[in-house]
This record gives structure tokens, C-alpha cells and sequence, in this order.
């Protein structure tokens, strides 16, 4: 889920903004800029709805999940955005920083564009991330001015890669069943898998519950980065309160943590404010 997108917020908070500044450019709108990315998006061409001969190849905990998200008997999802609250932390029992964030995921071909924005000092704070498999991109930028972090390139790509998987498998599972996943049967109630995108190749767990929702995805392929140099270790975001939204049923609430050596550190929190599936976009309401 997107929250895990929101690490630069808190690499921004410990770094400290004087010591952070990459680049000044004043007059720059990072909402005006992601508007303009997200009305260039658009869904794909609809395919013929999911049928239980489409999933028999999947393990049984995910078929289940597939027929309990109502993925079966709808065309695939193409195009999914989800707007919630986000609310980040900057380490264990610190304050919160809060905001509105968008999270849009196009399929074929594959991007991810990803904004948010809360404030920080009392100062207004923007996130804008933007993925495709070949390269990925971010920038945090303070008071409409500052870049306090602006990352680009093809190592970031594959730490986002397994954030674009994680949207699939939480809010547009229906891709689960396509080409580029290699699934394992591990028990009842979770299996593995690996997605392959353009040059990248990543990993991760999916576990259910008895009633065949997703409650949990863990990977060991991403990296948190608010020290500066990428650090792997295990990333999980655990999933509840679970509803029907436009015929499908996603998730309403979920968290973001990493599991690092003294133990795991929930970085942050968020609710699901709406979703909408295979649809155009205009302009994001904040």
C-alpha cells in the first residue's frame, strides 16, 4: 500500500531541512506538476471479466483472495487510484506528520505516480513520486522552493518495483493471475511470489486469513533510505478493515513497517479515504 512510498518524508525530518537543500527552484509547483502527469494516464483497453479457469494455475490461498476481493466475473482492473489519509512518523512514540496522498497505478505499461502533501515545521511539504520499471523518480519539496530530496535512476526503480507490486496484490489483484508472476504454495494461508517487470525481479509473501482477505505482504527486496544509503531489510504492510468499494473489496486501513535490527518501527499509518477503478483522470481533488 502507498504509505511505504512515504520514506522520504521521513529521511527529510532526520536529516534536518538547512542540511537536506539539493536544489533551489523557485516558482515550482509540485501539485501543478503531478495534475499534469496524472491527466496524462489513462486505463487500458477492458479484457474479457476474470473466470475460475483463469485462476486455476494460482495457489489455493490465492485463488480464494480473488474471488473474496470480487475479481472474478469484472473485467481486470487496468487503472486503479486510491486516496487516503497518510500519517508518517519520523521514529517510534515521535509525532505524527499527516496529509492527503494519491496513489495511481496504470498497468500496462506499467507507472506509478504517487503525492502527497503535510507539513513539517510549519512549513507545506509535497511528494512526488513517479515510476515506470526502467526508472523511478522522487522529490520532496518544501514551501513550493526547495528540493530537500530529488532521487532518479534505475536502483531506485527496483526498490519502487516492489512498491508497484504491493499496490497489485492489495488493490488491483486480478493482475495476480497474469503474466510476469511465478507463485509457490506455502500453506492454507499464504504463498510466495516473484514479479518480473522490464529488468527487474522481485519477491515477496502474501498471507490471508481464514476468510481469504490479504492481511499482510512482506518483502526482503526493498530498501529503506531515510539514512541516506539504501538499507535492505524486510518490509511488511499489514492490512485490515476490509470493505467493498465500487464492487470490489479492498483494504480501509493499513500500516507501513520496517524491521530493522532493535526491532520493527512502524513508519506509517493510513486510511482509505476512496478508490476508483479503469477510469480516466482529470484533476485530483486535495
Amino acid at each position: 500500500m502507498n504509505a511505504r512510498i512515504l520514506v522520504p518524508l521521513a529521511a527529510l525530518a532526520v536529516t534536518g531541512l538547512a542540511i537536506a537543500v539539493t536544489a533551489l527552484r523557485p516558482g515550482a509547483n509540485l501539485s501543478a506538476e503531478f495534475e499534469r502527469r496524472l491527466a496524462e494516464l489513462s486505463p487500458g483497453p477492458e479484457g474479457p471479466p476474470l473466470t475460475e479457469a483463469g485462476i486455476a494455475h494460482l495457489p489455493d490461498p490465492v485463488r480464494r483472495y480473488l474471488r473474496r476481493s470480487r475479481a472474478l466475473g469484472q473485467a481486470p482492473v487496468t487503472m486503479v487510484h486510491v486516496t487516503f489519509e497518510a500519517t508518517l512518523y519520523r521514529e517510534p512514540g515521535g509525532p505524527g506528520m499527516s496529509g492527503l496522498a494519491h496513489q495511481i497505478d496504470v498497468l500496462d505499461p506499467p507507472r506509478r505516480l504517487y503525492f502527497m502533501t503535510t507539513r513539517m515545521n510549519g512549513l507545506p511539504v509535497a511528494v512526488l513520486h513517479d515510476y515506470t520499471p526502467e526508472e523511478a523518480g522522487m522529490q520532496v519539496r518544501a514551501a513550493r522552493l526547495f528540493d530537500v530530496v530529488n532521487l532518479r535512476g534505475r536502483d531506485f526503480a527496483r526498490i519502487e518495483t516492489v512498491t508497484f507490486l504491493n499496490d497489485l496484490a492489495v488493490f488491483a489483484p486480478s493482475a495476480l493471475a497474469g503474466s510476469g508472476f511465478e507463485w509457490a504454495a506455502i500453506d492454507d494461508r499464504s504463498a510466495r511470489v516473484a514479479y518480473t517487470v522490464g529488468p527487474h525481479t522481485v519477491t515477496a509473501t502474501l498471507y490471508f486469513d481464514e476468510g481469504g482477505d490479504l492481511v499482510d505482504f512482506a518483502s526482503d527486496d526493498r530498501a529503506d533510505i531515510s539514512a541516506g544509503e539504501p538499507q535492505r531489510m524486510r518490509w511488511t504492510t499489514p492490512l485490515s478493515d476490509h470493505r467493498e468499494i465500487a464492487g470490489r473489496r479492498v483494504p480501509g486501513r493499513g500500516e507501513a513497517i520496517w524491521h530493522r535490527q532493535d526491532g520493527p518501527f512502524t513508519y506509517g499509518t493510513f486510511t482509505i479515504r476512496d478508490v476508483t477503478f479503469n477510469q480516466a483522470q482529470g484533476q485530483a481533488s486535495r
